[in-house]
């Protein structure tokens, strides 16, 4: 069975979870307070879940969802997720994040920033324009006429392969606009990121259609 480490049991990780038991996965939950906190929720998740550190998740995941905002200064186990693909989850917000220059500038992506913080990890941006619950309610099987689209990029192939599957065994189609220097056309402010129904064409339509949202 494989094991999928989970850092964030907030809403999205919540919601990651249940979508990856239900698809036969075993998860390991890690939040910022420890692991005793999370005792109600992995009760609820059943015998496919349990808790953890956050450094213990990043050592017995085969991979790893990164379901927490970036902090300039990295707080995730370099060591723990190094070899491992790291699905990062998260989007900028500035009225929760405060300003970083590199990415008000145009410079880099929040998920640019991500990797050069796990150099030894391969950082993929998953998850970031649908609301976490319709993670578990929107989702289709494929070829069905209604099956709707999530976005992807890294810059290593592998890792966009493996969100490419979980996708599909989540019920949705892929469209990949890789590298991560790209990652913005699904960012907030941008068309893709609307958090509606989107079918492949639409979604690949409003990627193209993005523009560089420069605040610095």
């Amino acid at each position: 069975m494989t094991t999928i480490g989970i850092i964030g049991a907030g809403e999205v990780g919540t919601q990651f979870a249940r979508a990856a038991i239900a698809n036969g996965y075993h998860v390991v939950l890690a939040n910022s307070r420890g692991p005793e906190t999370l005792r109600d929720l992995v009760q609820e998740l059943g015998p496919s879940a349990q808790a953890a550190t956050a450094a213990q998740a990043g050592a017995a995941a085969d991979f790893v969802v990164v379901a927490v905002p970036l902090k300039l200064i990295n707080d995730m186990p370099v060591d723990e997720l190094a070899g491992k693909i790291v699905l990062d989850t998260n989007n900028y917000m500035i009225w929760r994040d405060g300003h970083f220059p590199l990415v008000d500038s145009g410079e880099k992506t929040v998920h640019e920033l991500r990797q050069e913080q796990l150099p030894t990890s391969k950082v993929v941006k998953a998850f970031t324009h649908i609301q976490a619950p319709r993670i578990n309610s929107w989702g289709r099987p494929a070829g069905a006429p209604d099956r709707l689209a999530l976005s992807t990029s890294s810059n290593f192939s592998e890792a966009v392969e493996l969100v490419t599957r979980l996708y599909d065994q989540f019920g949705f189609d892929t469209v990949d606009h890789s590298p991560l220097s790209q990652s913005w056309r699904s960012a907030p402010g941008q068309p893709a990121w609307k958090q509606e129904r989107q079918t492949r064409p639409e979604l690949m339509a409003n990627l193209a259609r993005a523009r560089p949202i420069v605040l610095a």
